[in-house]
Parts: structure tokens; C-alpha cells; sequence
């Protein structure tokens, strides 16, 4: 007689029958002398980003696919990524999941499009009893505490705002030529944010200037508008701000690379000699950005841990599966929370070996 138990999951339920099936399918092979080898394990990992075309979240999903083909070798495994793009549309990404919802998959990990839309995403997932890695955009606590299956790998966008305020306060103090061109000593500055409403965003854009005003920088805000993480809308947004402002525009506080790198642009497509160029600082580190540290054109930009999310995101989702505790293993905040630190990189830093990259 089977009995099934109340308030077991539908997916619990299978895959209990599932290891039932295996089991009596190994007594048999066992009982027939068979000497064929076990089918290596599959773990089945659903990726859901919200943008695959920005340059970090490309770089983060490519570190993910290399570390998995690593551990398929080392832990003798078979490790299936299905990666989809929300081409930045919450419905689209919401549909998307619900297929990756009803295929079963093992775990899935969310970069997701809003995060005001977690907490449905959070009971579907808890429903078929499928973790949920958030990443790279962190939900509001309230909704992580939702289901105890739910976590969120990242780093702290506050910490990312306090190093862009230190590498512009460096240069602002020991910059030869001087950043203060109209030596009226005070900061004149732009701001390029990433979208309306996004943490991060508003967390690096308020971190950035409160650590220039607290170490006694007089600044003064030309202008600020969101560009959306883009380069291209970026560059329109400064060659705007250039028209109006001109050389008034000593520095440029981007929330992201991409967007530095626009502002560059526009500044490089107006023919800015090197002494006429604003001081850019980014965040992500990306290897464009890198690039344009070494050749002088960014000032300098702040390290998101690529890598190291996509290994915390793999090495959480195998625990689970494993049916472990991952704080016995990874280190959890509040149980809920992996957080991969900021790194700041400039010139000084990229000579010196000291980048991390």
C-alpha cells in the first residue's frame, strides 16, 4: 500500500517516486550481476537575466557555463545551464520562469527584471518546492523571508559608492593637472544613474557624493539623469550635458561601466584633448572599462566579482540539490545572504597586480 502524505508537494511526491524507481532499478541490476556503470547525476539549473546583452551580467552568465563544465569534471556530474533573457521585460522573464517552473528544473537562479515582482515569483517557485537564487539585484528582505529556500548572492551597492567617492577624492587631493579646472574649489560633477527606483542605483549615486562631502569636498551637482545601464543612452545624456555645461564639467559619476564608457565617447566624438576630459569613475570593472584605465581615459572603476558570485551561485545551488545545509559549507548572512566584497581598481592598482582581475 502507498500512502501519501498531506501537504507534501507535487514535486516532492515525484521526486520521492523518482528515487523509489532508482532504487528497485539498482536492486535489479544488482540481483542480474549487471556491470554497467551508474548514469552520472544531473542537476538541472534555470538561469533567468534580465538583460543578457549588458556587458557584466554576459561576463557573470560566462563565468557560470566555465565553472560548470569544471565541476562536471571534477565532481563527475552532469550540470545542464538553460539561460534566458528578459530583454529587460518583467512579463517576458515571468513567463519565461513560469516554463522553467513547469520543466521542472532543480534550482533556479533569478537576476530578476524588477524587484518589486519577487514575491509572486518566490510562491510559484516555493509551490513546485524549487529553490531560488536571486542575484546580481537584490529583493527586499521582507520577500526573502517568504520561504526558507530563497537566497540572494551579491555584493553590497553602498560599499560600491564609498570606493568610487575614495578614487575621486585620491584624484580631487593628488591629481597633477588639478581636477578643479576653474580652481573655484569646488567639484562640479554629472551623474549618470542606472534606472528609476534601482537599488543599486540610488545606493552607489548616494554613497558616492556622501563620501566626497564627508571628507570636506565641496561639490556641486551640473546634472543627473538615468541612462539604464547603457552606453549608447549614456553617451547621449553627456553629449547633452557637454553642449550645455562644456569644459564646466570637471567629473562624471557613472553607476556602471557601460555607462562611463558613454560619457567617454561622447567626450572623444567632440574631439576632448586629454587636459579637456572630465575625471569618469564606473563601477563592474568590466574588461572594456579595464582597458580604458590603462589607456587613461577612465579614472578608475569598482570590482564586481563576476567570478565569484557565479561560484557562490553554483556551489549554493549544488548544496541544495545535495539536500545540505548550505551554512555548513558557505557563508551565509541571516542565513539568506552571500555577499562578495568590492574591489577599487585604478591605474595604481592594475600596475601593482592588486586588482583582481
Amino acid at each position: 500500500m502507498i500512502r501519501i502524505i498531506k501537504g507534501c508537494s507535487t514535486r516532492s511526491f515525484r521526486k520521492g517516486l523518482k528515487a523509489l524507481s532508482l532504487l528497485l532499478a539498482a536492486a535489479l541490476l544488482a540481483a542480474c550481476g549487471s556491470t554497467r556503470a551508474a548514469e552520472p547525476r544531473t542537476l538541472r539549473v534555470g538561469v533567468a537575466v534580465y538583460l543578457q546583452s549588458d556587458t557584466f551580467i554576459s561576463t557573470l552568465v560566462k563565468e557560470l557555463e566555465k565553472l560548470a563544465q569544471a565541476r562536471e569534471s571534477t565532481d563527475g556530474m552532469k550540470i545542464n545551464l538553460n539561460v534566458v533573457d528578459g530583454r529587460g521585460s518583467q512579463l517576458t522573464q515571468t513567463e519565461q520562469i513560469d516554463r522553467l517552473i513547469a520543466l521542472d528544473y532543480d534550482v533556479l537562479c533569478v537576476n530578476i527584471v524588477d524587484r518589486t515582482s519577487t514575491a509572486q515569483l518566490i510562491d510559484k517557485a516555493k509551490e513546485a518546492d524549487i529553490p531560488v537564487i536571486f542575484f546580481n539585484r537584490e529583493p527586499v528582505a521582507e520577500d526573502l523571508h517568504r520561504w526558507e529556500k530563497v537566497y540572494y548572492v551579491g555584493a553590497k551597492a553602498e560599499e560600491s559608492g564609498v570606493l568610487q567617492g575614495q578614487i575621486l577624492l585620491d584624484r580631487w587631493l593628488n591629481a597633477d593637472p588639478p581636477v578643479d579646472k576653474n580652481g573655484d574649489g569646488v567639484m562640479q560633477y554629472v551623474m549618470l544613474e542606472g534606472e528609476p527606483g534601482h537599488q543599486d542605483a540610488m545606493l552607489r549615486t548616494e554613497y558616492a557624493v556622501q563620501t566626497l562631502t564627508g571628507a570636506g569636498v565641496t561639490v556641486e551637482k551640473l546634472a543627473g539623469d538615468t541612462a539604464n545601464w547603457d552606453r549608447s543612452q549614456a553617451a547621449a545624456r553627456m553629449s547633452s550635458w557637454l553642449e550645455q555645461f562644456g569644459s564646466s564639467i570637471e567629473v562624471v559619476i557613472s553607476n556602471n561601466d557601460d555607462m562611463a564608457l558613454g560619457a567617454i565617447d561622447a567626450c572623444q566624438d567632440l574631439g576632448l584633448t586629454e587636459e579637456e576630459m572630465p575625471v569618469v569613475v564606473g563601477v563592474d570593472a568590466t574588461a572594456p572599462a579595464l582597458e580604458a584605465v590603462r589607456q587613461g581615459t577612465l579614472c578608475g572603476t569598482v570590482r564586481n566579482d563576476a567570478a565569484g558570485i557565479a561560484e557562490s551561485m553554483l556551489d549554493l545551488a549544488l548544496a541544495l540539490e545535495n539536500g545540505e545545509d548550505p551554512a555548513a559549507s558557505l557563508e551565509l548572512t541571516d542565513g539568506k545572504y552571500i555577499w562578495l566584497p568590492y574591489q577599487r581598481v585604478t591605474l595604481r592598482e592594475l600596475e601593482a597586480g592588486r586588482a583582481g582581475v
